[in-house]
């Protein structure tokens, strides 16, 4: 309240200077608008400003200067989120955060702004040993507050695939009508069945297969929504079907429908 006091009381004044001094005519609300934007710039987001924005609580700026305009936030005190309180995530270690914040940038300014726009990404929080329902995780997408949460401890030997497995979640839920897992299924060979969900299988290995078989790790065989995250993250990171014709259709069908979302991506 000291901060919003202290806020209104700047705008009257410089009003009032502005009005005495004839340095222009300007109404309030374009003033009031011209300040808010110098404060946001120069001043800190603090941390009721970031839960109005992401509804994440204990958060503190990591990175606001991105190319594809991403803001990076990291956790100073445990949090819980969801109605139930089952999401957890803790403040993650200052120097494992350093660390992997460098790998975390490599991987996701490929993606432009343009196309981040289109999947509704915008904010990244990290934080460690995330999990859901006490289920560890690597990430948690959220379309809704164009936020993804990323587990800046996970597997190393996976790290960089799940953050692409993570990214595929946002482009599916924001383009669900590009992705129809119907179409997807009938890929597979006609035996084979998905789980009706990512936790009801214990299909959970991230290892990929050097014998694929329409399949590039065992996770890829828990849901399709799952199997075609694994499809996008491993050809994010250089991993390509090979001699496996159901995998490459499955990568043609990844490839065609992003390329409806921006003709510019490339993989």
């Amino acid at each position: 309240w000291i901060f919003v006091s202290f806020f209104f009381h700047f705008i009257n004044k410089m009003y009032h200077i502005l009005l005495i001094s004839n340095i222009m005519i300007i109404n309030l609300m374009t003033l009031l608008r011209v300040i808010f934007l110098i404060l946001i710039l120069i001043t800190p987001l603090k941390a009721n400003t970031i839960y109005n924005l992401i509804k994440i609580p204990n958060l503190e700026i990591y990175d606001l200067k991105t190319s594809n305009n991403l803001k990076y936030f990291y956790s100073l005190k445990p949090f819980r989120l969801g109605i139930q309180k089952n999401i957890k995530c803790l403040n993650p270690d200052k120097e494992l955060l350093d660390l992997k914040y460098k790998i975390i940038r490599k991987n996701l300014d490929i993606y432009k702004s343009n196309f981040l726009k289109k999947i509704n990404l915008k904010y990244v929080v990290l934080c460690e040993n995330l999990s859901i329902s006490e289920i560890n995780t690597a990430g948690i997408p959220d379309v809704q507050t164009k936020t993804l949460i990323l587990d800046i401890g996970f597997n190393d030997k996976y790290f960089e695939r799940a953050i692409h497995h993570e990214i595929f979640h946002l482009i599916k839920d924001s383009n669900k009508n590009l992705f129809d897992e119907s179409i997807w299924s009938k890929f597979n060979d006609e035996k084979f069945n998905y789980a009706e969900c990512s936790t009801c299988t214990d299909k959970l290995n991230l290892d990929t297969y050097k014998k694929t078989n329409g399949f590039f790790s065992e996770y890829s065989k828990s849901t399709a929504s799952e199997d075609m995250a694994e499809v996008f993250s491993h050809l994010l990171i250089g991993e390509k079907a090979k001699q496996d014709n159901i995998l490459e259709n499955k990568e043609n069908f990844i490839k065609s429908n992003i390329l409806r979302i921006s003709d510019t991506f490339k993989f």
